[in-house]
C-alpha cells in the first residue's frame, strides 16, 4: 500500500467540471471527495449515515427544516443521519464531502441529480 500526500489546491485543479463529485482518498470506509459546486441542490436526507460538509473555498447554505445554516472557507458542519438538508452554494463552492463510500449525493430523493461515479482523482 502507497502512502501518499494529496494537497487540497492540485486535486481542484483536476476539477475541470462543476458539480462531478471526485474520490481524493479513503479512510476505512469512508471516503473524501471533492466537487466544485455551483447550484442550489434538493432537499434530501442520509437515512443511514451522517455526511460532512467541509468548506474549502467560496460559500454556501444549508437549508434545513427549521433553520439556514451558512458556511464560508474553513467552516465544517456534520449533518446528522435522517435530518433533511438542501445544500446550495453561492457562487462556485469547493467543497470537501467525508461520507462511507457508496453514498449518493441524493440520499433519499434520488433523481436526475444523483451521481454515480465516484471516480478518484
Amino acid at each position: 500500500m502507497s502512502v501518499d500526500i494529496v494537497t487540497l489546491s492540485e486535486k481542484f485543479a483536476k476539477l475541470k467540471t462543476q458539480n462531478e463529485y471526485r474520490t481524493i482518498a479513503q479512510m476505512n470506509n469512508y471516503q473524501f471527495k471533492l466537487i466544485r459546486m455551483n447550484r442550489e441542490f434538493i432537499w434530501h436526507a442520509h437515512e443511514d449515515t451522517d455526511e460532512t460538509f467541509f468548506v474549502v473555498d467560496g460559500e454556501m447554505e444549508i437549508a434545513l427544516r427549521d433553520k439556514t445554516l451558512r458556511l464560508k472557507a474553513n467552516d465544517l458542519v456534520v449533518i446528522p443521519k435522517g435530518v433533511e438538508h438542501k445544500p446550495k452554494s453561492i457562487g462556485e463552492c469547493r467543497l470537501m464531502l467525508i461520507e462511507p463510500a457508496g453514498t449518493l449525493n441524493t440520499g433519499n430523493a434520488g433523481g436526475r441529480l444523483t451521481d454515480t461515479r465516484g471516480d478518484w482523482i
